[in-house]
């Protein structure tokens, strides 16, 4: 087999959270790009509809999904209809998540932690439980990746809502107990840790925390924010069957940041 073809995801399907903007949506080219068909979710009908009428220039089939992973009971219901309509899928990918809040910890009102956490680790647990929790019947096995952050390491500076700090901490937890749950059933469990990029919610967190955004990208080895297509090709990596032996890993992607 060519080192190539271990790359190829011909024949899979894939399931996608956010898929329809930034760096969900980058990931999702690539995966279709490398062969892959793909449902998407997401809240944005316009956004939707763009991201896969590009998939389908790749000659893979797209479906879309309106609607709010954020919401743990909608969640569970979007996921229980995609397998039952689009499904069984081969590859999950966990993107949705933000910040959204500038909260520090001692103002930072319960119902706006609960709605942090459900964001991005809730969301993550219920579709992995679901969707994820499928694969383990199939000789075929599959791959769960999980959107965490270097914000699951590190604190970030000169900002609150550390809710949002606190959830990709427990993502990159459950990629790694459930990872080692998974393993003898053939799917692998992984999370990528990326740092900046400008995506629309770090462009709207510019224009309202210059200083912050400025101060962040001075720090960063590389000299400058990543693009959201740098993470398609980590994306199929993970998604091939290249990455077959790789498991519980959170692979940083940050022009170094973390390094200092």
């Amino acid at each position: 087999m060519s080192i190539w073809d271990r790359f190829r995801l011909d024949g899979r399907r894939l399931f996608i959270t956010g898929g329809s903007r930034g760096l969900g949506r980058e990931m999702a080219l690539a995966i279709a790009e490398a062969g892959a068909d793909v449902t998407l979710v997401g809240r944005d009908p316009e956004s939707l509809q763009a991201t896969a009428d590009d998939i389908r220039q790749f000659g893979r089939a797209a479906d879309t999904i309106i609607g709010d992973i954020g919401q743990p009971r909608e969640a569970e219901q979007i996921c229980r209809d995609a397998l039952a309509d689009h499904g069984p899928f081969d590859i999950l990918i966990n993107n949705v998540g933000g910040r959204r809040i500038n909260i520090p910890t001692e103002e930072l009102p319960l119902e706006e932690w609960a709605t942090i956490i459900d964001l991005n680790l809730t969301s993550t647990f219920i579709c992995t439980k679901v969707i994820g929790g499928e694969m383990l019947g199939r000789e075929s096995g599959g791959r769960v990746i999980n959107n965490a952050s270097i914000s699951g390491m590190i604190a970030s500076r000169g900002i609150g809502g550390r809710s949002y700090e606190t959830a990709k901490a427990a993502v990159i937890a459950l990629t790694r107990s459930t990872a080692a749950d998974w393993a003898p059933h053939g799917v692998t469990v992984n999370a990528i840790c990326p740092g900046g990029f400008m995506t629309e919610p770090n462009q709207r967190w510019a224009r309202d925390n210059p200083d912050v955004i400025e101060k962040f990208e001075a720090a960063i080895p590389a000299g400058k924010f990543g693009e959201p297509e740098d993470l398609g090709p980590l994306a199929v990596y993970l998604a091939s069957d290249a990455s077959r032996y790789m498991t519980g890993a959170a692979l940083v992607i940050d022009g170094g940041y973390t390094l200092w």
